[in-house]
């Protein structure tokens, strides 16, 4: 059973911009944290980027500070993530997370056992 569905994902040149953005048909986000990973072959999920529940806190990965920005759009009940200066290392599939329970409006987890609620992912392919 699908529970977060991404889109926006595909193959853009280095130096480009794209835009995912993560969607749960008929489940409101605006009490989760939310957050990015991204996975390749062989390796586990890494944490890209999360925002709080109250959209007040945000962390991000060394790796992509400056390049990549969070966002919860709640009128439209779903959360995008802006990737810029894309880097061919950035390849993978994405996958959008949610953490059900209360957590502190601030608070943003960064490990992947801290979320229940995944996508299938979609794929960020850049060339060199």
């Amino acid at each position: 059973q699908v529970q977060l569905i991404e889109s926006g994902g595909g193959l853009v040149q280095t130096g480009g911009s794209l835009r995912l953005s993560c969607a749960a048909p008929g489940r409101a986000l605006t009490r989760y944290p939310m957050a990015w990973f991204r996975q390749t072959p062989g390796k586990g999920r890494e944490f890209v980027i999360g925002v709080s529940w109250n959209g007040g806190g945000t962390n991000s990965s060394n790796s992509v500070k400056g390049r990549f920005t969070i966002a919860r759009e709640n009128v439209k009940n779903t959360v995008s993530l802006q990737m810029d200066s894309l880097k061919p290392e950035d390849t993978a599939v994405y996958l959008c997370a949610a953490r059900r329970g209360y957590t502190d409006p601030n608070y943003v987890p960064t490990e992947s056992t801290q979320y229940d609620l995944w996508g299938q992912g979609t794929q960020v392919t850049v060339s060199s």
